[in-house]
């Protein structure tokens, strides 16, 4: 699809790191928020964002390295590196923290963002930071190759390679690409702080990708997938289980508004039975299901999906979307960094039919909406025989390798809006599947769990079991919950 068509932009809002009182558990505000400036209504959001996710994915079946996120409907969390406060994506499908530093040239990057509307506006200063050795284990993995070569990458003199006397040297800079973008950066270390009731967690060595120059990236990103260089990866020096146990519960959001959201909560760390229950919080209600490890991109959280339910009827996924095979094609690969869930083509058309048959039996199909959203199908709501519409959705159940199930929020896969309003015509209440047809190309993940289906559920992700799981919760208010005193 082509990337020339937009991106719309999040304004970033700056909060302050609120303090959960309990040992080993580190709490961040994800915050998310929608701007609809650039665009005249909401099915030209839709369509940005829609058209995004299906770069995403092109992205992941193409590039050895995933890199996220082009500005959107995604969310960020606020920590001070050096002496300054920065505010980042947090995406589950990259495993570097990456950020614009000062000088910084973005590439046809106007219209993406507004430098005025970002808290600290401006690309880091890196007064205290210091570059990364040519020897360090952080330089090998950013490059994928031997260290050997990365002195050579770095000109050093010959006599230092064969001697093995390169830790003097810095680590090159590294290329990223993904959908319709790409930067270069070069590796640097500065002390991360996360403020806590006391003390202050603070790392003196946090590693991290500088841009000074990029493509159509104006936003750094931190990276949670598995790796030596995400954030968990590298908060879990400070404590083996921050970096081992993680969990996220989404605040619902919306596009046909302008308001900034509520604080969905990022949970670094596991909470103790006893803990829980002094929080009200359930102990383990989660529905789990097995991580597939992938050779090919080992930093992915890649789940088997067996089947997808609508309504009453149970579809089979194809063995794609159950597996990852020995060259790491397959599997669904849970990204927060994805708005939309993505699903292989000939199993998205089985979904689509069983779903049409349901709600198009009621409502009439809005076919110029989805020209215009990208999405589909849409349906007009006014136009049912009925006067509740909602009753008339069938229910949408993930069926997840491990025997277990998630059942789906009406909201999380059908969205309802107003479209059109000018002279000529009123009006109309129009809704639309918010699931999306991942083409059929070969390699790669199979399909991509996205963000607004996760929303409403707390999201773990187990790494010493190597399990993910799904609870549903209302996320708001467990944000205000963690952090009652």
């Amino acid at each position: 699809m082509a990337s020339s068509v937009f991106f719309f932009f999040m304004v970033l809002l700056f909060l302050l790191l609120l303090p959960l009182c309990l040992s080993e558990v580190l709490i961040f505000p994800l915050t998310h928020s929608l701007s609809t400036a650039q665009f005249n209504t909401t099915h030209h959001l839709l369509k940005s964002t829609s058209a995004r996710s299906a770069t995403r994915l092109h992205r992941h079946r193409h590039r050895q390295v995933s890199l996220p996120l082009a500005p959107g409907s995604d969310y960020t969390l606020s920590f001070s590196l050096g002496s300054q406060t920065i505010s980042l994506y947090m995406d589950t499908g990259s495993d570097v923290v990456w950020l614009p530093c000062h000088p910084f040239d973005c590439i046809l990057c106007e219209g993406k963002y507004s430098p005025a509307a970002i808290p600290n506006p401006g690309p880091l200063n890196l007064s205290s930071a210091a570059p990364v050795s040519c020897k360090s284990r952080a330089c090998s993995s950013v490059h994928s190759s031997r260290s050997s070569d990365l002195c050579a990458m770095a000109r050093c003199p010959l006599e230092d390679i064969e001697t093995s006397d390169c830790r003097k040297y810095s680590c090159p800079p590294f290329y990223y690409a993904y959908g319709d973008g790409s930067f270069i950066a070069t590796l640097y270390s500065d002390s991360l702080t996360v403020p806590m009731s006391s003390p202050s967690l603070v790392l003196r060595n946090f590693t991290f990708g500088c841009a000074h120059s990029a493509l159509g990236e104006p936003i750094g990103v931190a990276g949670f997938g598995r790796g030596v260089l995400s954030m968990p990866a590298q908060l879990a020096t400070s404590s083996p289980d921050i970096g081992n146990y993680f969990s996220y519960c989404l605040v619902s959001h919306s596009f046909d508004t302008d308001r900034v959201r509520r604080p969905s909560p990022l949970i670094l760390g596991r909470n103790s039975v006893a803990e829980n229950k002094a929080k009200q919080l359930p102990t383990d209600d989660f529905a789990y299901t097995p991580m597939l490890e992938n050779p090919k991109h080992p930093y992915f959280y890649c789940v088997g999906l067996q089947a997808l339910s609508v309504g009453r009827r149970r579809i089979a996924a194809p063995e794609s979307l159950r597996r990852v095979d020995r060259k790491g094609n397959g599997g669904m690969v849970v990204d927060s960094g994805t708005t939309f869930t993505m699903l292989p083509q000939e199993f998205y058309n089985s979904v689509v039919t069983e779903f049409d048959n349901r709600v198009g039996s009621v409502f009439k199909r809005a076919a110029e909406v989805e020209d215009q959203t990208g999405l589909g199908p849409c349906y007009f709501m006014d136009s049912g025989k009925l006067s509740s519409s909602r009753s008339n959705v069938p229910q949408l159940l993930l069926h997840f390798g491990g025997n277990s199930s998630v059942a789906m929020p009406t909201r999380n896969y059908f969205y309802e809006f107003s479209y059109g309003g000018d002279k000529a015509k009123a009006k109309r209440r129009v809704g639309c599947m918010m699931l999306m047809n991942g083409g059929d190309e070969a390699g790669g993940p199979a399909g991509l769990l996205g963000n607004y289906q996760q929303q409403g559920f707390e999201v773990v992700y187990d790494l010493e079991k190597r399990r993910v799981g799904f609870a549903r919760r209302k996320c708001a208010s467990l944000w205000d919950t963690l952090n009652r005193h």
